[in-house]
Parts: structure tokens; C-alpha cells; sequence
């Protein structure tokens, strides 16, 4: 036997099995590693969402699971700690594309029409409508974007056959005092960063929550026949983010921007693209195999668009 050889069968012995500590640890490195590798690829890359609401349907139907496609309008970090409603700072990578008018988006919850933040930090699922600086209306149900008729999902459900007329208020509806009701609504002009918008005593309603939001306070106040921002008077003031219209594609079991307002651009988190898996919610998770049984089959790994 050569030298080299001998050498080998040495350096072998030395090495020897691995021991179960050993063992161990490896495996949780491995699973470390694994674990980081999810993390970049959920916070950067894909996220999950389920659909609990059938504002979407038949276009999403509750018990489907989303894949959604963050980068393509600006990865973030994590804005919250998980299972909780604390916020954190987060930056934002830069967007591959903005938001379009027909997109499906998946966007934080900007809160109800009048609240300044929301009790619960959910994600929701809508179709985009219209885009910043873009004008909405609606006639007797059907949607028009900058005076033209708006393209209509494939898949849009009216369940309602009767339309509520013109002259009907909703007093629900965005914005406060505005006289519109859900199927006749608008022309209203979607706000973009830099517009100059005229306040005064008879509009001030339908501007108060998204001033106090961009400003993170309750900064609008009337106060003699004036408006005030942060207790100094003024005439108008200038957005400070860009936002969008959002709706469901069921129209007349939806609440959206009709109801709760605009979902500025920060509050987006992606394109929902892809049906990863589908089941009915309504059975319970502890009659598993009734609910295993209540699989889609014919949902998953479909497109949504």
C-alpha cells in the first residue's frame, strides 16, 4: 500500500460516523437555513391569502388560497409582527409597475369610511377600478372610468335585480355627506400625490379622514366658519400619497371603496395571480376528512385575472 493511501485510510478513521449531537445540529442549521430562505421568499417574493368574503365571487370564491405576487409593485419588509396588530417601521423596494385599472389586488384594510386607524390590520381582496388622478362614476350599476365605460369582469355577479335610483341616499357611503348611493354614484375625481384640493366648510366632510390619515392625527377641525389643519387656518391643501378605487367583482354583496374610500398606494401589497388551493370553509376544521372531501380540485392551480 502507498504512502497516499495510507494517509487516506487515516484521515477516514479520524473523521469517523457522525455522532447523534452532530447529527442534531446539522439538522437544525438545514432547518434554519430553510427557514430564512422562506422568510426572503414571503416578505420579498410570494405571499399567501386565503379569501374569507364573497365580494369576488365567481371570480374568487371564499375558501380560496392566494398566491400573490409582491415584487411586481414593490416588495416590503414585514409591516407588522405577526398575529398581532403592532406596526413596524418597513422600506419598500422599488415597484416593477404600478397598479392598473383591472388588476386583482390584495391591499392592507385602509379602515371604515370615518375611522382614522384601524382596529384590526387585515388584507383584502378587490379588483382595481381606477387609478390615480382617473375619474369614477357609476350609472344605474354600470361603471364608467374618465367618462367611458369600464371593462367588465368576466365573471361579475349582480344579485340584486333592482337598481337603487339616483336620488336615494346611501348614508354609508364615501364620501360623508355626498349624496350618492351604491349603483348611482360619483362622478368623483381619484386623488393623486401633489393635487391641490379646495377645502372649505361645505366639503371639508369628504376630505377630513384622508387629511387626518396622511398626518397620522386628528389634524382637521372647523372652527368659525373656517377649516383648520392642525389648528392653522386653510383654503386647501396638497395630497401626500397616491390612491385607488377598488371594488368586488360581486357587485351588490361588495364593501369597497363605494363604502370605505380610497387604499393609498402604501397600503398595497400585490397582484393576486394564482389559486394555490380551495376548499369549503363552511365545514369546520374538526370534521377534517368532511372538509378534505370539500376540496375544489377544479380551483387549484388556476389563474385568476
Amino acid at each position: 500500500m502507498s504512502i497516499f493511501k495510507k494517509e487516506e485510510v487515516k484521515e477516514k478513521k479520524l473523521v469517523g460516523p457522525k455522532t447523534p449531537m452532530q447529527r442534531f445540529l446539522e439538522f437544525m442549521k438545514n432547518l434554519f437555513f430553510a427557514a430564512i430562505a422562506a422568510l426572503l421568499i414571503k416578505t420579498f417574493l410570494i405571499e399567501t391569502s386565503r379569501v374569507p368574503t364573497g365580494s369576488m365571487e365567481k371570480t374568487i370564491m371564499v375558501g380560496d388560497f392566494l398566491l400573490v405576487n409582491k415584487f411586481i409593485f414593490g416588495s416590503s419588509s414585514p409591516r407588522t409582527i405577526p398575529f398581532t396588530n403592532i406596526v413596524l417601521p418597513y422600506f419598500q423596494l422599488p415597484a416593477i409597475r404600478e397598479p392598473e385599472a383591472g388588476d386583482i389586488v390584495v391591499f392592507e384594510y385602509p379602515g371604515d369610511r370615518d375611522v382614522l386607524i384601524p382596529t384590526q390590520i387585515d388584507n383584502y381582496v378587490k379588483r382595481c377600478i381606477a387609478v390615480p388622478g382617473d375619474t369614477v362614476s357609476i350609472v344605474d350599476k354600470v361603471v364608467f372610468v374618465n367618462g367611458k365605460e369600464a371593462w367588465r369582469p368576466p365573471n361579475i355577479l349582480y344579485l340584486n335585480p333592482y337598481t337603487t335610483p339616483e336620488k336615494v341616499t346611501n348614508p354609508r357611503i364615501f364620501p360623508k355627506n355626498s349624496h350618492f348611493n351604491e349603483d348611482n354614484y360619483g362622478p368623483i375625481v381619484i386623488p393623486k400625490m401633489g393635487d391641490k384640493i379646495s377645502l372649505s366648510t361645505e366639503n371639508v366632510e369628504g376630505w377630513r379622514t384622508i387629511i387626518d390619515r396622511e398626518l397620522g392625527a386628528k389634524a382637521v377641525t372647523v372652527e368659525g366658519g373656517g377649516v383648520l389643519i392642525e389648528g392653522k387656518r386653510v383654503e386647501s391643501y396638497i395630497i401626500k400619497k397616491d390612491y385607488y378605487f377598488m371594488m368586488g367583482d360581486n357587485r351588490d354583496d361588495s364593501a369597497d371603496s363605494r363604502f370605505w374610500g380610497f387604499v393609498p398606494r402604501d397600503k398595497i401589497v400585490g397582484l393576486a395571480f394564482l389559486i394555490y388551493w380551495s376548499w369549503d370553509p363552511s365545514i369546520p376544521f374538526s370534521d377534517f376528512f368532511n372538509l378534505l372531501g370539500s376540496v375544489r380540485i377544479g380551483r387549484i392551480a388556476k389563474l385568476v385575472d
